[in-house]
């Protein structure tokens, strides 16, 4: 038994668990880095669009937020007058 302590105590680092903790992870900085480093290495990998392709999507959006405002507004007024015609029923009875 005394052997498997003295096996365990030569492969572990001296000065505890604070000093395996610091040894194994890296400084606040340099892990910004290294990410920082990444991200830039990700970004080069992106398939970014044309000025066509944005100028298209973008009127595309434009035109189906109109759609929909106008769609949204004529349900809106026909809900209304249901509700109200509905309410009306109600307090004339």
């Amino acid at each position: 038994m005394a052997s498997k302590q003295k096996k365990q105590d030569k492969s572990a680092p001296q000065g505890g668990p604070a000093a395996v903790a610091a040894a194994k992870s890296p400084g606040k900085i340099q892990s910004f880095v290294q990410y920082l480093e990444s991200a830039k290495t990700e970004l080069g990998k992106v398939s970014w669009p044309t000025k066509k392709e944005v100028k298209v999507t973008s009127i595309a959006v434009l035109i189906l937020v109109v759609v929909m405002c106008f769609f949204l507004g004529i349900v809106d007024l026909i809900l209304s007058k249901i509700i109200e015609a509905i309410l009306s029923m109600g307090l004339s009875a």
